[in-house]
């Protein structure tokens, strides 16, 4: 044969069997690579606000396109009946009494998350994830509780909710006391006072750009909006594109901005290996009236333990991964994020932290039928377990429905036991505290708070009535 054919021969095969390798070395990086994670927080979001949990008057068709790829949950809990404490429990996987941040820290008061509390983003570092926060934070406004000091590579935003501070239009005296509203990248004041009709679109673009620029390796986008919470805004763009105005608005911005989200990841390339949350913080504002979101069928919104003061919208999507196109009514929390996440990322919780979160992957991912988790604590007072929901006596805000012409919203206090079926009586209207058979069931649930009580030192008082809202 001639011997410059032979080495021809040798050096195509030398050549396929090297490129078979690298084929085979590339497809199997590709595998171990952890999937990315974008949580996208809405601010005072309802449980009924997107089209997919029963809003009638806007659209959320891309966000809707998330629930019919993932998983939809329906009791799904905020730590939290409002935003800094949910927002904290769902960076660490733990109760705000746990952390002792059960308030939305003022602006300028020096408050904010301990450094010491170990977030999310700081265990995904560990993992190699490059990691973004975007929007609303909330936990703290002075440089030792910014986002960079808890594990974030990058941040550009609010330090705190809209509302606290000064804003064009904004009523004669609001928040007087507070500075104008800043905006943050990384730990420097770059603006006062932002044109607060582009927000929305200005954290998109900040997570678009983040995205396409760490496209090669896992990343982990948080995504916090500032709408829907008041004073609303909304870009020319969207202003009356929906029938029920000023709101519907906003969040059909929202949802078209969580829509160039999604393009930008299939513009990428890496849309099949990213995990998405979509949820919000507690419930919304009802006594915003027009301004505020809605809850129904549940009873009440923010600031209170009912459920639309908790139980709020919540979407997964991680392609291949989990099932799509599902409801699962098993109880979540915004805890349980957390160590999921951490499973997906390929490793756990950090060791040396007391956690409340439960990983959910095999819920997800339909390998269980059941959620693991059966009891949520709403306080130290109030709980569910199963079906059931306790409410121990003590005082309780209550904001909506008014049962008189005269009810003030305000602290209603109660002398005894309210026991709720949750299955039957999801608007908590007909407690079944007198009924003579669940006397055995009351003391159990009971029970339960007085040992989540006594995790705590000293061992929680039986209070005449829960913290007032701040």
């Amino acid at each position: 044969m001639n011997p410059v054919r032979s080495f021809l021969a040798v050096l195509s095969i030398v050549t396929v069997f090297f490129s078979e390798v690298a084929f085979a070395d590339k497809e199997k990086k590709a595998v171990k690579r952890p999937p990315n994670v974008i949580l996208i927080v809405a601010d005072d979001l309802g449980y009924r606000d997107l089209s997919c949990y029963g809003a009638k008057d806007f659209s959320t068709p891309n966000i809707d396109q998330l629930a019919s790829d993932g998983v939809r949950l329906t009791s799904f809990y905020a730590a939290a009946s409002i935003g800094s404490p949910s927002r904290a429990a769902m960076l660490t996987a733990r109760y705000p009494v746990r952390m002792k941040f059960e308030k939305n820290p003022a602006p300028k008061s020096g408050k904010g998350l301990k450094s010491s509390e170990f977030t999310l983003a700081e265990l995904l570092k560990t993992k190699d994830y490059v990691t973004a926060c975007f929007g609303k934070w909330g936990l703290g406004d002075n440089e030792k509780h910014l986002p960079n000091t808890q594990g974030f590579d990058e941040y550009f935003g609010i330090p705190y909710s809209n509302d606290l501070g000064w804003w064009q239009g904004k009523p004669e005296g609001f928040n007087k006391k507070f500075p104008p509203i800043p905006i943050i990248d990384s730990t420097a004041m770059i603006e006062e006072n932002p044109d607060q009709r582009y927000l929305t679109q200005r954290y998109t673009d900040h997570s678009m750009r983040f995205i396409r620029e760490h496209q090669k390796e896992p990343f982990f986008l948080y995504l916090a909006y500032s709408a829907p919470h008041v004073p609303l805004f909304v870009s020319e763009k969207f202003s009356g594109s929906a029938d029920y105005g000023l709101y519907g608005d906003v969040m059909q911005e929202m949802d078209w901005s969580v829509g160039e989200i999604l393009k930008t990841l299939k513009e990428t390339e890496i849309d099949e290996n990213t995990l998405i949350i979509f949820t919000s913080d507690n419930g919304p504002a009802l006594a915003q009236g027009s301004h505020g979101g809605k809850s129904d069928p549940l009873r009440d919104g923010k600031f209170t333990r009912f459920e639309g003061g908790h139980r709020v919208p919540c979407i997964v999507r991680l392609p291949k991964k989990f099932k799509d196109g599902i409801v699962l009514p098993g109880i979540v929390t915004g805890m349980d994020l957390f160590p999921t996440i951490a499973n997906l990322a390929g490793t756990e919780p950090h060791k040396g932290t007391k956690i409340d979160g439960i990983d959910m992957t095999e819920y997800f991912s339909g390998k269980v039928k059941n959620s693991p988790r059966s009891t949520f604590f709403y306080s130290k007072w109030s709980v569910r377990h199963d079906r059931w929901k306790l409410m121990m006596p003590g005082g309780y805000r209550e904001e909506f429905p008014k049962p008189t012409e005269t009810y003030e919203p305000g602290m209603v206090k109660y002398d005894h036991h309210r026991l709720f079926d949750l299955f039957t009586d999801v608007s908590e209207t007909n407690s079944q505290h007198a009924d003579e058979d669940h006397a055995e069931l009351i003391k159990k649930l009971a029970d339960l708070c007085y040992d989540f009580q006594g995790e705590f030192a000293p061992p929680a008082p039986k209070p005449e009535t829960e913290p007032k809202k701040k």
